[in-house]
């Protein structure tokens, strides 16, 4: 509870006696130093519970165990792991850094569930499970994606710059186990295998299995195994006769020395 004194020093940036209350009472309210003045977000409020619902209604949509909204709103790691990220996500824009990381970070202890304050969710997103997901700092997951537990977003530790985490489009599937590693792009209603190690960009409407991860179908078409492996061999021999031109060009030189 406010006290008074605190309540009037409040009210005093309006002169609308309700816009004053409302001002004090909306949930979530953030008022902090911020630029100029103070940064004052009460549509923050409404945006927050627009996305949680869209969470929800997607979650009783997606899972067949779900019984009921308030079940899921009660219950799912997933949910309280997304409603949280958006607040850290907040605290990230406006350079609360620090505040970004440690509700992060409690985030993770309490729901097994370690997402990137940075990393950039749609509404409409369900992890299901949740135990074991990482999702890194550029990351982004598109409307209508399901996540599996276990399942990381990740970087190859090769990259450098503003692409380092995979970019997930609209409606994919990530299975259990699956790590998807890079700023590489899981194209939309692509499916990843559970166990998948992806390394490679994955075209919409595909299904990508294994270690490394390959294309097995796209539309629920097929992909010729023979086809695949003309594709692996022409590409070993591009790579060899990359090699073998590197090669001539430093035997050139050393013969002109």
């Amino acid at each position: 509870m406010l006290t008074l004194r605190r309540r009037k020093r409040l009210e005093e940036g309006s002169d609308d006696p309700k816009e004053k209350w409302n001002s004090v009472t909306t949930p979530f309210l953030i008022r902090l130093p911020y630029g100029k003045g103070v940064f004052f977000n009460r549509q923050a409020d409404k945006m927050f519970f627009k996305r949680l619902r869209e969470d929800i209604n997607f979650a009783k949509q997606s899972d067949p165990a779900a019984r009921s909204k308030f079940e899921i709103w009660l219950t799912y790691s997933g949910v309280h792991a997304l409603s949280r990220h958006r607040v850290a996500h907040f605290f990230y824009k406006i350079h609360l850094k620090l505040l970004a990381r440690m509700i992060s970070q409690t985030t993770k202890f309490f729901t097994g569930i370690e997402i990137h304050p940075a990393a950039k969710i749609a509404s409409g997103v369900f992890i299901d499970h949740g135990a074991g997901v990482v999702i890194g700092e550029t990351a982004e997951v598109e409307k209508g994606v399901i996540i599996y537990q276990g399942v990381t977003l990740g970087g190859t530790g090769k990259e450098t710059g503003k692409r380092r985490h995979p970019v997930v489009k609209t409606g994919a599937i990530i299975s259990c186990g699956a790590k998807v590693l890079g700023g590489i792009t899981v194209g939309e209603h692509a499916k990843i295998g559970a166990g998948s190690v992806v390394l490679k960009d994955v075209p919409p409407y595909a299904t990508v299995v294994g270690i490394p991860g390959r294309v097995v179908r796209i539309n629920g078409e097929k992909i010729d195994e023979k086809d695949e492996n003309k594709d692996i061999i022409v590409e070993e021999i591009c790579s060899l006769r990359k090699r073998i031109d590197e090669l001539e060009q430093k035997l050139t030189k050393g013969g002109k020395q």
